[in-house]
């Protein structure tokens, strides 16, 4: 993935090239259809939805298993842009955003890694991957 491309699930990519077929398709598009279809052919410039291999990095794309310091449960989520996984009706699982504080700790860890990182109630959170592996939907 290269700086400034974002994981989407392929099933929300499908739906938001359906979505810009649509609206490309209308003969004289309002000034919202025409933001709307801006929006959508910049997003999927810099999109991307291939699985990634299962080689235990923490990358965008990944189902990641992981323990919270303090925590006697793992916590798992999908690593990707919430409001983007959000198009995939599939993802019933949390996501969290690589640009999050959480998200930028893990991201080029692998599994069996601690990390630490900072939120604004605590300067030292420590968050064990347990796993990642491809999100497959």
């Amino acid at each position: 993935m290269t700086a400034g491309t974002v994981w989407v699930p392929p099933s929300a990519l499908a739906s938001m090239i359906e979505e810009l077929a649509q609206l490309a398709t209308h003969p004289r598009p309002d000034a919202s259809t025409v933001d709307r279809i801006r929006a959508l052919r910049k997003t999927l410039r810099h999109s991307e939805s291939e699985i990634k291999p299962d080689d235990g990095l923490v990358e965008p794309g990944m189902r990641v298993t992981a323990m919270l310091s303090g925590d006697t449960r793992a916590t798992v989520f999908l690593l990707g842009e919430r409001e983007l996984a959000s198009l995939d009706p599939g993802v019933d699982i949390d996501v969290y955003s690589p640009s999050s504080p959480v998200g930028r700790a893990i991201i080029g860890s692998y599994v069996g890694d601690t990390v630490t990182y900072a939120t604004p109630s605590n300067p030292s959170v420590r968050i064990e991957i347990l796993a990642a592996v491809p999100y497959a939907g």
